[in-house]
């Protein structure tokens, strides 16, 4: 055994130090390489955020094609991000998880307000008008004849709903309907069920649910995926009109980038294949130009509500009452400046 600190032998000479920083030099570059590359592809590819409508699948399928030519006119590909609730959404694009977005009422604000993102432009309808409507739903041969039928006995009745960050499927139910009557949707009723527009509306065409809270668009789409069960179905009461849904956008994108979208999203519906694709997806027509002021109306309606569940409410002591809507207040302020900037 060679002692220890001799040289070693003719026949085991170790590698020259300096081959062997050269090597781990080659090897550090190679590596960068590859993240570069990696970091690259990843960056070429837009994710584009879906509200649930349908279901995950679903969304997927009904915007391929608009994402498909969106992709080739910004000249990057673009995926869509599906996922089954309103909260699923809120957390993938805090978590920089979504470049784009279509979103609409609370979602929007937040995302807006609390996650970098910007309103870049506001959908558009075949009808012109500026929104759509909340509606309440029940089957044609119920015992439900009316909404005075849902607001005088709301304890006999089942509900489907929306999420609390649902324009039409919650909020301006509640504070529209509910609210003046001085009910609270999960309380007051026997028995509720949360789902998606169009699974809610299934809910009652199958006798799960005896009224749904819906919207005028998600309807007409309904009535040409299941017209069965939709000759099922009433409209029982209809909202003010609730501005339209946006397409949102992080800030932090380049200025040529945002570009191409505008032109793409401005001038899309102009052809005859693109308003083919868009009364596929949701019934639209185009896209308008819109910033973050588009949410203001909403932000309005989300501040009525607040304000009315706690003046509404059961509170231990009047200062905490006030101390609650000191704070709403604030809220609002803050976030109306955020929005007309």
């Amino acid at each position: 055994m060679r002692p220890y600190g001799t040289a070693a032998s003719p026949g085991r000479q170790p590698t020259p130090r300096p081959h062997r920083a050269a090597l781990a030099a080659l090897v550090l570059a190679l590596l960068c390489l590859l993240a570069g590359r990696i970091v690259h592809a990843q960056n070429d590819t837009l994710r584009f955020g879906i509200l649930p409508i349908g279901g995950p699948q679903e969304s997927r399928e009904d915007w391929a094609p608009l994402l498909a030519d969106m992709g080739r006119g910004l000249g990057r590909p673009i995926i869509a991000i599906s996922v089954t609730s309103y909260e699923g959404l809120l957390l993938a694009i805090q978590d920089n998880r979504v470049d784009m977005a279509f979103l609409s009422g609370k979602l929007a604000i937040q995302a807006v307000t609390g996650s970098g993102m910007q309103v870049i432009a506001q959908v558009t309808r075949p009808d012109g008008l500026p929104g759509y409507r909340a509606l309440l739903l029940a089957r044609k041969d119920s015992p439900v004849n009316n909404v005075e039928d849902v607001l005088t006995r709301p304890d006999h009745w089942s509900i489907a709903r929306g999420e609390v960050r649902s324009m039409s499927g919650y909020l301006i139910p509640q504070l529209q309907l509910f609210g003046p009557r001085n009910l609270l949707i999960e309380t007051h009723f026997r028995a509720e069920v949360i789902n998606t527009h169009q699974n809610n509306a299934l809910a009652v065409a199958s006798g799960q649910a005896d009224v749904a809270t819906n919207n005028s668009a998600d309807m007409e789409r309904f009535e040409k995926r299941f017209p069965d069960e939709a000759a099922h179905l009433k409209v029982i009461w209809q909202s003010a009109l609730i501005p339209h849904a946006t397409i949102v956008m992080r800030k932090d994108f380049p200025p040529g980038l945002f570009k191409k979208l505008q032109d793409f999203l401005y001038t899309y519906g102009a052809s005859a294949a693109g308003r083919g694709v868009l009364a596929r997806l949701h019934g639209l027509a185009g896209f308008l130009p819109a910033d973050n002021k588009a949410l203001l109306p909403t932000l309005e309606l989300e501040y009525q509500l607040a304000r009315h569940q706690v003046l509404s409410g059961m509170w231990v002591t009047e200062a905490a009452r006030q101390a609650k809507l000191a704070r709403i207040d604030a809220e609002f302020a803050e976030q109306r400046v955020t929005l007309s900037r």
